[in-house]
């Protein structure tokens, strides 16, 4: 399925670039790619950007200022019928460069067979047969933030197109005019019967089945440690706003009545229409605090402050991970190295609770000091 008409790119000069960008797997890698799509856009503002992503982000794709056009990916398990429909819509496009962020069989053969003339990936596993620029990052190693790795490609790719080195763009990779920002606030209060004034903690407690996280014992203990600080700094209390994934409404629901049972002020986010509205509802977040999942990395572009729980798996760590929000935005927490690398229940909650209480008090509501 593809969300827009081929003839809208012969509007387009012949010499400005027509790239595809593959990002074509769960929703926190793709908040990882906005990095690079901002890149792409900041050196080559001519280019028309395309997208190749699975229906579900296709939303959050459609809001992404740097895309020009999403195309939706049928996925591996597709008929015959769609993936050839797919191929003739690409061939159609006739795009200069293909940029895939992380790369199977499938995509490289796909790109290979469109006729695409430029075509990059990272250097890994046998799939990187079918790219005729490759770039070597050992990605396994987790030494950089996976954005780093993706705003690295498409360095490469600007390179490779003639286009001059420029600063790499900052964040927030997904701006927000400051009236939307304000709207979603006004909308959730309205619906919630909540007060807009006070700090708004949002706590996503789900895993999307992928992430390693916190217990739900143990974000009420963290919730609790973190309002404890906030009354001895004298500072506004919160409200604790509870999200859920599909399938996770439950555990927030429940998770909201923990706190309640024990003072605190909490609520669920009503459910919104469908991803993309959910996203911009994250905008409202005075901080969010999660797991590494996909909820988390929309918060980073939205350059709000977050705190995020991780393993210490090397394949899954905290660097590797790395929100894509302002250094003095973001907070970490793993188990230490004497613990075991999935062990989320040896991190110190007390200690977590005290940086997250510093960190709201230094942006304050709004990411304005209290």
């Amino acid at each position: 399925m593809i969300s827009s008409s081929p003839m809208a790119d012969r509007n387009a000069t012949d010499t400005a670039p027509r790239i595809l960008v593959v990002r074509n797997d769960k929703l926190g890698d793709f908040m990882l790619a906005w990095p690079a799509l901002a890149c792409l856009k900041a050196r080559a503002p001519d280019a028309r950007i395309s997208t190749l992503v699975p229906a579900y982000t296709a939303p959050l794709a459609r809001l992404c200022p740097w895309i020009d056009e999403v195309i939706v990916d049928p996925g591996d398990d597709a008929d015959r019928c769609d993936q050839r429909s797919l191929l003739a819509g690409l061939r159609e496009r006739r795009f200069t460069a293909m940029l895939t962020l992380f790369s199977t069989p499938r995509i490289g053969w796909l790109g290979w067979r469109a006729g695409i003339p430029l075509r990059m990936a990272p250097a890994t596993k046998w799939a990187q047969l079918f790219y005729n620029r490759r770039v070597t990052q050992r990605r396994s190693r987790s030494a950089r933030p996976e954005y780093h790795y993706n705003v690295e490609l498409a360095e490469a790719l600007l390179v490779a197109l003639g286009r001059e080195p420029a600063p790499r763009p900052e964040p927030p990779y997904w701006p927000l005019p400051p009236e939307t920002v304000a709207a979603q606030r006004r909308a959730i209060a309205s619906e919630l019967a909540i007060d807009a004034a006070r700090p708004w903690l949002y706590l996503h407690a789900g895993s999307g089945g992928s992430a390693v996280n916190l217990t739900p014992a143990q974000y009420a203990e963290l919730a609790m440690a973190t309002d404890a600080q906030l009354r001895e700094a004298d500072s506004p209390r919160p409200l604790w706003l509870l999200t859920a994934g599909p399938g996770e409404e439950r555990g927030a629901e429940a998770l909201a009545g923990t706190l309640t049972a024990r003072g605190l002020t909490a609520a669920v986010l009503p459910p919104r229409r469908g991803l993309g509205d959910f996203a911009l509802a994250l905008a409202a977040a005075d901080l969010f605090i999660a797991g590494s999942t996909g909820p988390l990395h929309i918060a980073g572009c939205l350059n709000r402050p977050t705190a995020g729980f991780y393993p210490a798996r090397r394949s899954a760590t905290a660097l590797r991970w790395q929100t894509c929000n302002d250094a003095s935005r973001r907070l970490s927490f793993s188990p230490p190295t004497e613990a075991g690398e999935l062990d989320m229940g040896s991190i110190d909650l007390g200690a977590a609770a005290a940086s997250i209480s510093t960190l709201l008090q230094t942006h304050g509501s709004r990411g304005h000091p209290l």
